[in-house]
């Protein structure tokens, strides 16, 4: 059984996308253990309490970005997740995590971008391929390294841009597409089907 916990700061739509998945049997031998916020407002909280699956709330406080690393690593292996056997889901986590934490889950440590990476990394990156005037966006699953938005990319999916999209727009349209395929790295990465090689992460049939 593949032991996940799921880091989110807000309303926790992917995070349902993925519970639903799980709870269908799409995503075989893989349950969320535990979901951490670093708001104690965060509307995902609720979200995973629906479903059954345990939530807490991790504030920084005080602490530095490496203390808050420690208190976050120690929260998720004490629910199972630990590194080299359980796997981190990044779903809207509104917080820089430490390179030694980033370490402790090589591999094994995922993110969804709302673009098509390597372009348009970190915030807001609907306005930014709107502001460029491109033609066709979407969203990337990746995994995790100390750099933003850089690590090796494990699936894509295309967003066309019509004319007239605002941030908004664009944003919902690419939502519906995140909420296909984080789902799908998922279940990939349970079956044991993605394999890395440098940056090039490959799709075992």
């Amino acid at each position: 059984m593949l032991e996940i916990g799921v880091l989110v700061s807000g309303r926790g739509s992917n995070l349902e996308a993925i519970l639903g998945s799980i709870e269908k049997g799409v995503v075989k031998n893989a349950r969320v253990a535990i979901v951490i916020s670093n708001d104690p407002k965060a509307k995902a909280l609720a979200v995973a309490r629906r479903h059954g699956a345990k939530a807490v709330a991790l504030e920084a406080g005080g602490d530095s970005r490496e203390a808050y690393g420690v208190r976050l690593a120690e929260v998720l292996a004490k629910h199972g997740v630990e590194p080299g056997k359980g796997l981190v889901l990044l779903a809207g986590f509104m917080k820089i995590l430490p390179e030694s934490f980033v370490n402790l889950y090589t591999g094994r440590m995922m993110n969804i971008h709302p673009s098509l990476l390597p372009a348009f990394p970190g915030i807001r990156a609907q306005q930014q391929a709107l502001s460029h005037g491109v033609k066709v966006a979407g969203c990337t699953v990746h995994f995790v390294v100390p750099e933003v938005d850089a690590g090796p990319i494990i699936l894509q999916k295309a967003v066309p841009v019509y004319e007239g999209d605002t941030e908004e727009s664009l944003s919902s349209r690419i939502l519906r597409q995140e909420h296909r395929l984080y789902p799908l790295a998922v279940k990939l990465f349970a079956e044991g089907r993605l394999h890395t090689e440098g940056r090039i992460v490959r799709r075992e049939r």
